[in-house]
């Protein structure tokens, strides 16, 4: 897998991690180091509209272990792996700390390695995600996931004839469809693997199953955005994931959940849902976040 991005200077580097090597996409720019932690079924090149507003640093996006170019990358899964890939990824660049920046999935990772590491990741940026709201006792994650990703669950079995009717299945997603251009067809395309006519996506199931369970009942991964050390923005999409009216969050929930204003302030990005949150324009709002996050921009 290359990581080509249409208009971009883009780099691809291997970390080394418990395993194997962790796939890495690089943004190279001016300023300090800031590290992009994409969703469940995602993949790096999520960020590129991000690293297109963010010439003022240096963007590391990897792809999460069980993920495209990171999909052989063993057990056990789970947003602590995660955690310590990300750790394992700034030692690598001799760095003492970054930014952490996450999306969805990745931004509950990221709430979770900043809970475990303060000193390294003294500031981050939850893009749609990060505050979780604890599934019911019993509750069957296969089955919580199935209502809350349906769509990116069924996409894990499918198999496509080719890569032309994979793109158009992504072409006809209801969040994807109104934003589709290279660069979304770039960051699809990376997570296609196989061979026609039985391609499909590189996403392991067994990753996504553990974290997904973490996301949605692991004590620790629900409480680290509550914890003290854990400084930021949390931003919020204002439709879901098939830009339907009903998002993952709201005022309403956002204010139930009690967050800190002061050292968590959130706010919802208008006219987004929880994809095109990273695209233009909203991408320069998130970008504004992160720029504000960086050493000696932000607050305290």
């Amino acid at each position: 897998m290359t990581a080509s991005v249409p208009g971009l200077v883009t780099q691809s580097l291997t970390v080394p991690v418990s395993g194997g090597e962790l796939a890495v996409t690089r943004w190279p720019g001016s300023g300090p180091p800031v590290v992009a932690l994409h969703g469940i079924t995602a993949n790096s090149l999520a960020f590129a509209d991000l690293a297109e507003k963010l010439p003022d640093a240096d963007l590391y996006a990897p792809d999460l272990r069980g993920r495209a170019a990171s999909a052989a990358l063993p057990g056990p899964y789970g947003l602590a792996a995660h955690v310590r890939d990300t750790v394992a990824l700034l030692d690598h660049l001799g760095r003492r700390q970054a930014v952490l920046v996450g999306h969805s999935m990745g931004a509950f990772v990221a709430a979770l390695a900043a809970a475990r590491h303060p000193e390294r990741f003294p500031r981050v940026v939850l893009v749609d995600g990060g505050l979780g709201f604890p599934a019911p006792a019993g509750t069957d994650i296969d089955e919580l996931l199935q209502a809350v990703i349906g769509p990116a669950m069924d996409r894990l079995s499918m198999t496509f004839e080719d890569r032309e009717s994979y793109l158009a299945f992504f072409r006809a997603h209801p969040a994807l469809a109104p934003h589709w251009g290279p660069r979304v067809a770039a960051y699809v395309d990376r997570d296609l693997t196989g061979r026609a006519p039985e391609l499909r996506s590189s996403c392991v199931l067994d990753a996504v199953r553990a974290d997904g369970a973490d996301v949605l009942g692991d004590p620790e991964v629900l409480a680290a955005v509550h914890r003290s050390q854990v400084r930021g923005t949390l931003l919020w999409a204002e439709r879901g994931l098939l830009d339907e009216p009903r998002a993952l969050y709201d005022s309403e929930r956002v204010a139930a959940a009690g967050l800190d204003p002061d050292r968590m302030p959130a706010r919802r990005v208008d006219g987004t849902n929880h994809y095109s949150i990273l695209f233009p324009p909203a991408a320069g709002e998130v970008a504004a976040a992160v720029r504000a996050a960086m050493p000696g921009r932000g607050e305290g």
